[in-house]
């Protein structure tokens, strides 16, 4: 069931061109945000954004024909959920609801961040529903461990250990950004950790979803499964660790493990893509969709 979009608190964050709807699904109110008609293309946001992350990136997509669709997962943005415990699969089970209840069979998926866990489980599990990926500012799920990506995950104990109410500000630091964000952008990014059990998610999305996929992938699970869905994975050239060098190898022979793979990087960015190079982004996600065709 879809419903206008009430008044929420605080503001959504200006966006021009963007319908809101609630979507229900059971025991889930999710806000999705959509631009656009056409084919539909789903967008899933990383940590600490929601939809708002697209904003740049979704009216690119669709002026080319495309249905942007760009949902605020579970424990993000203005979505509302009457059980706030989260496991390796919630999000996913969430997701496909979603689609049902958009009568969207089948879709194109561009995920960053703790958004390609998702868009992973669901090229994986239920690859009927996929038509291309492409996921940014993460390895394949079927990368070798390298002692040379550690440092990647240096942020993963302050959402372990994160204590309602401490700032996540410093996750927008220069260590993850090529061009410094204003304060409003990062206001806006952060604005709904101030909403109820928003904050409290932190934990369990990392405990419970995070780290469980995290081991399968560390354990070899994705290297012995195939992926049939085109997938392109692109990074930004000042995303450290994640060097051309470093991803080459994690990545050897993929024709092993999927039956297309790419890897695609993007000058003058890092972590946060779609803040830093959301035309470039756009380009490479639409490229992607005509070479899949």
């Amino acid at each position: 069931m879809s419903t206008p979009i009430p008044t929420w608190s605080p503001p959504l964050p200006e966006a021009a061109g963007f319908d809101h709807l609630v979507v229900e699904t059971p025991g889930l109110r999710t806000h999705v945000a959509t631009v656009g008609e056409g084919d539909p293309v789903l967008l899933l946001h990383g940590f600490p954004q929601h939809w708002w992350q697209w904003r740049a990136v979704a009216p690119l997509i669709a002026a080319r024909g495309y249905r942007v669709i760009c949902p605020d997962l579970r424990g993000a943005g203005w979505t509302v959920v009457d059980d706030p415990r989260i496991d390796r699969e919630s999000r996913l089970r969430d997701l496909l609801a979603l689609l049902d209840v958009l009568a969207v069979g089948r879709a194109h998926v561009v995920s960053h961040d703790m958004g390609v866990i998702t868009a992973v489980q669901l090229s994986y599990d239920h690859p009927e529903r996929v038509r291309t990926a492409v996921q940014l500012a993460v390895p394949p799920a079927f990368f070798a461990f390298s002692p040379k990506i550690v440092p990647g995950f240096r942020h993963l104990p302050r959402f372990i250990w994160h204590r309602p109410g401490t700032s996540l500000r410093g996750i927008f630091s220069e260590a993850y950004v090529a061009r410094p964000m204003s304060e409003a952008t990062i206001e806006a990014h952060l604005a709904p950790l101030r909403r109820p059990g928003i904050d409290e998610a932190v934990r369990p999305l990392t405990r419970g979803m995070i780290l469980p996929e995290a081991v399968r992938m560390m354990l070899g699970v994705y290297r012995r499964r195939r992926l049939t869905v085109p997938t392109l994975v692109v990074y930004g050239r000042r995303d450290r660790p994640w060097t051309e060098q470093v991803l080459e190898r994690i990545c050897r022979n993929p024709e092993r493990y999927a039956d297309r793979v790419e890897l695609a990087y993007v000058e003058d960015a890092a972590h946060f893509i779609t803040d830093d190079a959301p035309a470039e982004v756009a380009d490479l996600v639409l490229d992607w969709f005509d070479r899949s065709a």
